[in-house]
């Protein structure tokens, strides 16, 4: 008897996936809220950006958050299903079109913000 490599990797991987799955898309103002452990006490620590690009399938999804702090632009990775990130707030929807937002990283001000953004600020 045979086993199929992909029907046992789905079984185990299976009890890692997030039950309720994230809704949110590139382009996106999110707020992450992520469980920090510092010695014996574990704290939740929010970081506030813009979703800038996906990557990955399965287990391995990820999404870069992109903010500016201090003049300076911070990126970082989450993992889609990481029991550390504990959720996911959408502030504002993006309308963009494309699938990773790496030009907004030479941009600053008011050129580095969203599509649907612009267009609500011009109304």
């Amino acid at each position: 008897m045979k086993l199929n490599k992909g029907a046992l990797f789905d079984k185990i991987e299976g009890e890692q996936f997030r039950k309720e799955p994230l809704k949110f898309n590139v382009g996106d103002s999110v707020r992450v809220h992520t469980k920090v452990v510092e010695g014996d006490k574990e704290r939740v620590q929010v970081f506030a950006g813009v979703v800038i690009g996906m990557r990955g399938h399965a287990l391995n999804k990820t999404f870069t958050v992109r903010r500016i702090s201090y003049g300076e632009g911070v990126e970082r990775i989450f993992p889609f299903h990481s029991p550390r990130v504990d959720k996911v707030e959408i502030e504002r929807h993006g309308k963009v079109r494309r699938a990773k937002l790496t030009y907004l990283r030479n941009r600053v001000g008011k050129g580095a913000m969203a599509v649907e953004e612009r267009e609500a600020v011009a109304k």
